[in-house]
């Protein structure tokens, strides 16, 4: 049975695996996003195409102290009205972040990849569209201090599984692909893999 590498720091993706009966160890991938992300803009990537890029350097990157591992990597990417956003590393850009995507409808893209011997063996992507309601400064506030720190660790500032769920009007996507894993599919790959029986 081929062992599989989660090759994230997500905790949230290893708890989903975890949840879902799936073997894995965790090796954080220290991978340098910017400069892919870059490329892939450089190259007029589409999102999809930039997110399963990330996906696969950062499984690469752990392939290699892994050959004989199946390394899963992961990726998501916020875009809305044409502007792409990053975790924010601070609660002010948080705040910031928030303001802008208030009342407006985005797209989360989650890429995934699976690398093996240094070869990408398995891709997948798909797309979520997520409306947030219209929110005053004081909400705003009040949620970022209620959330605390933790939601730096979330591209668009939210756990859909936790108190980030009171700032959506409508969600159009899978509730695991907006959770940064769209496990069905990883699922079917595992079981084709003989990681899971």
């Amino acid at each position: 049975m081929p062992q599989l590498i989660l090759a994230s720091a997500s905790q949230v993706r290893a708890r989903l695996l975890e949840a879902a009966g799936v073997p894995h160890e965790v090796v954080a991938s220290a991978v340098d996003e910017q400069p892919i992300k870059k490329r892939c803009r450089d190259e007029n990537l589409t999102v999809e195409q930039m997110a399963l890029e990330l996906s696969k350097e950062k499984a690469l990157s752990v392939s290699e102290n892994h050959p004989d591992s199946l390394v899963l990597g992961a990726d998501q990417i916020l875009e809305c009205e044409g502007r792409q956003f990053d975790k924010p590393n601070n609660m002010t850009l948080a705040r910031e972040n928030l303001k802008f995507l208030q009342g407006r409808t985005h797209s989360l893209v989650s890429g995934m990849s699976v690398v093996s011997k240094g070869h990408e063996i398995w891709r997948h992507v798909e797309t979520s569209h997520l409306s947030l309601l219209p929110l005053s400064d004081g909400f705003i506030d009040d949620y970022l201090e209620k959330s605390g720190p933790d939601v730096l660790n979330s591209v668009g500032v939210y756990f859909l599984e936790g108190r980030g769920v009171q700032l959506f009007e409508k969600i159009d996507g899978d509730f695991f692909s907006i959770l940064g894993l769209p496990l069905l599919p990883l699922l079917a790959f595992l079981r084709r893999q003989s990681v899971l029986k």
